[in-house]
């Protein structure tokens, strides 16, 4: 089997797919071994970078003067279980499956390459348009 044979795995080849053969669809769709870089200092800037966005100075002030301390704390706690949820399933996917790329590959590989195609595009849309909220967010901050 080819290179390009490995590559081009239609949707047939993921309906077919039972999970006994786990492992050899895993070479077979990437071809690439990852390797084990990130530190503990990397990983505690890519959290710390993740948590602390514009939105927490933006969307505090609101939250609290609406609903008032506590409210914004059941708001922040009920919120950050359902974050923590969906990253800890995504973890649980990364570990058991270490294959390159994003979420959207996974996508692809466990339920249709259409629906991670689908997913590709939508979260490239959704970071264009966080782009034009950081700068009407940075303006926000600056003009205050």
């Amino acid at each position: 089997m080819g290179r390009a044979d490995e590559i081009t795995m239609t949707s047939d080849a993921y309906a077919k797919d039972t999970g006994a053969d786990i492992e050899k669809h895993n070479v077979v769709t990437t071809g690439v071994e990852l390797k084990r870089r990130l530190k503990s200092r990397h990983l505690q800037m890519i959290a710390i970078g993740g948590t602390i966005g514009t939105g927490l100075f933006i969307g505090s002030g609101s939250a609290v003067a609406k609903s008032g301390p506590a409210g914004a704390l059941i708001a922040y706690a009920f919120v950050g279980s359902l974050v923590f949820s969906v990253i800890a399933s995504l973890g649980e996917m990364a570990t058991y499956i270490p294959i390159p790329g994003a979420f959207t590959s996974y996508a692809t590989r466990f339920v249709d390459p259409s629906l991670g195609f689908a997913m590709g595009w939508i979260y490239w849309f959704s970071w264009a348009i966080t782009f034009a909220l950081e700068l009407t967010a940075t303006g926000l901050i600056i003009h205050s």
